[in-house]
């Protein structure tokens, strides 16, 4: 299920701005958004730290503006005076809209977006793809994250504040506004898309007539994900807050959330970076599931339909969500998709990959799942009996060949006489086989044997 989304802050690091009267400095090799900005000679005139009652409004504006000057920290030890002053002025901000009341009037709040949007709008970095591997690698921290990080602060507990006004702040806060705030999520820095997904997640709630603008642009982010770069650092907080999304969709379901699982959810499954994001996406996908239950055939269909071939990790992946449906799944929606779902679980028990055919094994382990089995053992047994007595006899693995022993004495005690037909059958079939082995080679023998069915017999 999804996870809440939590409102904590993280702790910071530092980096450098342009001077243009001094000699141009050699470029750090630190990522992170650089701005491109003059820095000044000299520091701001110091705001006073209290005034009058009546002056702290305008004391709360001056400081808005003053941190809507954006310093470079590339270099460490540039204008040190100038950035502690603005932390200091964003601290004081936040403190304003979490503790005080009657500042957020409506002077204050073009002010507001004006000063978060100058500061967390910005370039990002260029990736460069062919070195970073996201599973393998850490991502660089963002250099200007001692003041990012209150600006977020200050702009969650804006939205949050019991003084804010819905109705007022639609007038600045727009799609564009939307547009440049989801394409921060590919932000390397992962406190930064933190606190993106608090930041979105409250505008979903407070500005409804944004609800379809931030859906469709989060679609388009996934489809982008998927069918064309299959780089962005965002999917799992992006998923975790549809999650959230999902939660509050009533019911009947709408046509477009139905196509967001299947067209987006289900191909999700197919990018190189499954692991990273697949616990955010189960997530979705259940929450889904039990909304509408009617939607269980189209998902397994859909996760079959885009099965891995060739990577055995994604495969275990599959048959771990496939459990996890399966857990929950109503009977007859079970009876719908149990042909094509334990095909293929046939063939993953059969995998030489032991990770693969122990996982679809694990599947009898769980009392639910077996009790869907043996209601529906007469197809169930049929499509797994080749391969189950296949692999009892000559599997590598000797921790395989007992589950699947296992497995087969559960399937003779749900249908002993289905059971002893297949056995049969089978038999027949490898005797008539190695008949037509012996005289393709001119050998002539006994091809008979012991019967095997008194074999799982307790």
């Amino acid at each position: 299920m999804s996870k809440s989304i939590s409102a904590a802050m993280m702790p910071v690091s530092v980096g450098k701005v342009d001077d243009p009267s001094q000699k141009p400095a050699r470029k750090a090799k630190q990522k992170g958004s650089s701005y491109q900005l003059r820095s000044q000679r000299k520091p701001d005139e110091p705001l006073p730290r209290d005034v009058p009652a009546p002056e702290q409004l305008e004391l709360f504006l001056r400081r808005l503006q003053q941190c809507c000057k954006v310093y470079n920290f590339k270099d460490p030890k540039l204008d040190l005076k100038m950035k502690e002053s603005k932390r200091s002025a964003l601290i004081k901000l936040v403190e304003c809209v979490t503790i005080g009341k009657g500042y957020l009037t409506e002077q204050a709040y073009p002010e507001v977006v004006r000063m978060v949007s100058c500061n967390i709008f910005r370039t990002l970095p260029p990736r460069d793809s062919s070195e970073f591997d996201p599973e393998e690698d850490e991502q660089a921290p963002e250099a200007s994250w001692p003041h990012l990080q209150r600006v977020y602060q200050f702009f969650i507990e804006f939205l949050q504040s019991e003084d804010f006004q819905p109705s007022i702040a639609r007038k600045y806060i727009d799609q564009t506004f939307v547009l440049q705030l989801l394409g921060l999520f590919d932000s390397e820095d992962q406190r930064e898309r933190h606190c993106l997904q608090i930041v979105l997640h409250r505008m979903y709630r407070k500005f409804v007539w944004l609800r379809a603008v931030i859906r469709k642009q989060v679609n388009n982010i996934f489809l982008r994900f998927i069918y064309e770069t299959e780089h962005f650092n965002g999917i799992a907080e992006l998923l975790e807050l549809q999650a959230s999304i999902i939660q509050g969709f009533t019911l009947p379901l709408k046509a477009e959330h139905t196509q967001f699982l299947v067209k987006v959810l289900i191909p999700l499954h197919t990018v190189k970076s499954l692991s990273i994001i697949h616990q955010d996406l189960v997530s979705c996908i259940i929450l889904f599931l039990e909304k509408d239950p009617a939607l269980t055939e189209p998902v397994v269909r859909g996760l079959l339909k885009f099965w891995p071939k060739t990577c055995s990790q994604k495969e275990v992946l599959f048959l771990s969500e496939l459990k996890d449906i399966l857990e929950f799944i109503e009977p007859a929606e079970f009876v719908k998709i149990q042909e094509p779902l334990f095909k293929q679980i046939s063939r993953c028990v059969s995998s030489p990959h032991f990770q693969v055919a122990e996982q679809a094994l694990y599947y009898w382990n769980n009392d639910y799942i077996v009790s869907l089995i043996e209601a529906n053992s007469s197809v169930i047994l049929t499509i797994m009996f080749p391969s189950l007595d296949r692999i009892s006899q000559d599997h590598w693995n000797q921790a395989i060949v007992l589950l699947v022993c296992n497995v087969l004495k559960a399937f003779m005690e749900m249908n002993s006489t289905l059971f002893d037909q297949l056995t049969a059958t089978y038999e027949d079939s490898q005797r008539d086989e190695m008949k037509g082995k012996e005289k393709t080679r001119g050998d002539t023998g006994d091809v008979g044997g012991p019967g095997k069915a008194d074999k799982w017999r307790p």
